[in-house]
């Protein structure tokens, strides 16, 4: 059985559920519009946009608070969903831009990848076609482009990712 909410630890930052109580911090991360700059909905950086997507995420069961281990403070969000037997989803995931580019995502989404493959033989991945920043990131976990799926809330297209496991434990640096 997939565990959704699980505490992963890294060297940079540790992943744990997101609680209620996280919506205070996360909200002073996500009230920085060029975080959703590239995203389909900008609206999360004003109150009521960022309370819809907060309250999503905890209904969700598979919301993450992405904390910085030098700090404790919670520098971003991440999420699992959409679980099958074939693969789990991973995404609605921002970080503060402090973070950008320092190996903290890129982090994030190997804790994340290697818990999935325990419990699954593919992670997918669902961007914003605009979203070229979130996109690069995906493409350097070695994940397939697989093409455009309609996102008619925001009038949109999302680009789809899979990573298969194989590819995955093939990757430079990866222990046999």
């Amino acid at each position: 059985m997939f565990e959704r909410q699980p505490t992963l630890i890294g060297q940079l930052l540790r992943l744990r559920p997101l609680v209620a109580a996280d919506h205070d911090g996360l909200y002073q991360v996500a009230a920085d519009p060029l975080i959703w700059a590239q995203h389909p909905d900008p609206s999360r950086a004003h109150p009521p946009g960022f309370k819809v997507f907060f309250d999503k995420a905890i209904e969700s069961g598979g919301a993450l608070a992405v904390i910085d281990q030098a700090d404790q403070k919670i520098i971003g969000t991440t999420r699992y969903h959409r679980v099958t037997s074939d693969d789990v989803m991973i995404g609605y995931t921002f970080l503060a831009r402090a973070y950008w580019g320092s190996g903290y995502n890129g982090e994030m989404k190997r804790l994340m990848i290697d818990h999935a493959f325990r419990f699954v033989p593919a992670v997918t991945f669902r961007v914003g076609e605009n979203n070229l920043r979130s996109r690069r990131a995906v493409e350097k976990l070695g994940a397939v482009y697989e093409g455009l799926e309609p996102q008619p809330e925001w009038g949109q297209f999302h680009a789809l990712y899979r990573l298969s496991r194989t590819v995955w434990q093939q990757r430079p640096g990866t222990p046999p």
